[in-house]
């Protein structure tokens, strides 16, 4: 019996290789777009530059793993043989869904894929479940406070994304729209001062503070020390910025290069949970239940194990992030996906990749 769920394990990992390749390409264009619609750097610099944020981003992930384990279902109410029909479901879903959308060059949210078929598959077993099971409802099968919190923060992150996005806009109008020449010489190290360092922020005081390579001491130091860090940063990167300004670099075009750096690497940090974390789940229950559960059986042994937090191998992280990279260098379809969203944001006319189509109309006239 347990070589049909090792089979089940392999084919889960086979289907998070391709579900990496289809969701790098779909989700390029979220840290591409501005860099390739700014012409901050040839197409080949960015994608470098992306593919070395989104390689070291993918080895030190480890903090969102979580989700994929009990942060939808209530793993302590599944047995093995459940859990193993819930994940497959889920990945044979993610997969085809991501290709679907990428195919037609429309980009889409991976962690509302993940999220929202890992409830569909926990919600259509738990209503078999709990009609063989009266002393179940869906309150125990389903994980409701978590996954509201998780549905929550997504679409919260789309207005807080739009309210700042909308501020910043307006605030580097304010400052470089008219005679921003002339304006740049007194406010271009300041400008990128900020920028610089509230990138730098996000990327390594609290983007990496769950990465695997991050100790308790690491983790308090930098907690201790951050106003100080922030300090420091902004003093170096302001007079960096004016220098590279005075040697007559284009600091706009640096400030949107660390920026995809960043975003690459954040988004490898954070959405790598949506291509291997349901295999890493599979695959741990696996371990589990041929260790303790063969004598019960795969439909009697309860996936408890799958409370406890994630502890992902190093090797899959950095097998993760070497097809991630190679996802997106040579993917036609990313490169689709980011044609599509670069479109939409030009300024001259051009062809329409969903453009409107005029019916025919017969005008009768009476005499």
């Amino acid at each position: 019996m347990e070589t049909i769920y090792l089979c089940i394990v392999i084919f889960l990992f086979v289907l998070a290789i391709f579900d990496l390749m289809v969701g790098v390409s779909n989700d390029a264009v979220n840290f591409l777009n501005s860099a390739v619609g700014a012409k901050a750097a040839s197409f080949k610099t960015v994608l470098f530059i992306a593919g070395i944020g989104i390689f070291i981003g993918a080895s030190l992930s480890n903090g969102m793993m979580d989700i994929a384990r009990h942060g939808i279902y209530q793993p302590e109410h599944f047995y093995f043989a459940e859990i193993m029909c819930i994940l497959l479901a889920v990945m044979l879903t993610d997969v085809v869904l991501l290709d679907v959308f990428n195919s037609m060059g429309m980009p889409t949210s991976t962690t509302v894929s993940m999220v929202f078929e890992l409830l569909g598959g926990t919600f259509a077993l738990a209503l078999i479940k709990v009609h063989n099971n009266d002393m179940l409802g869906l309150g125990d099968l389903i994980n409701t406070d978590k996954a509201l919190s998780v549905i929550m923060a997504i679409f919260v992150s789309v207005a807080i994304a739009f309210f700042f996005g909308m501020l910043v806009q307006w605030l580097a109008r304010i400052v470089f729209t008219f005679n921003y020449k002339k304006k740049m010489k007194y406010s271009i190290a300041l400008f990128g001062g900020i920028a610089t360092t509230a990138i730098i922020y996000f990327m390594l005081i609290k983007g990496l503070k769950d990465s695997s390579f991050m100790t308790s001491e690491a983790k308090q130091w930098v907690q201790d020390n951050t106003a100080m860090l922030i300090g420091c940063f902004f003093v170096f990167f302001t007079i960096l910025m004016q220098i590279l300004h005075w040697l007559k670099v284009n600091v706009f075009k640096v400030v949107v290069l660390l920026g995809t750096f960043a975003l690459a690497l954040a988004f490898a940090g954070n959405d790598l949970v949506n291509f291997i974390g349901v295999p890493l789940a599979g695959y741990s229950s696996f371990i589990d239940y041929t260790t303790n559960g063969m004598a019960a059986g795969p439909n009697d042994f309860l996936m408890s194990s799958l409370l406890g937090p994630a502890k992902t191998p190093w090797y899959f992280l950095i097998g993760a992030g070497a097809i991630m990279v190679y996802a997106l260098c040579t993917s036609k379809k990313a490169h689709n996906v980011i044609k599509t969203s670069v479109d939409l944001s030009r300024q001259d006319e051009g062809e329409e990749t969903f453009g409107s189509t005029q019916l025919p109309v017969r005008w009768y006239v009476s005499v």
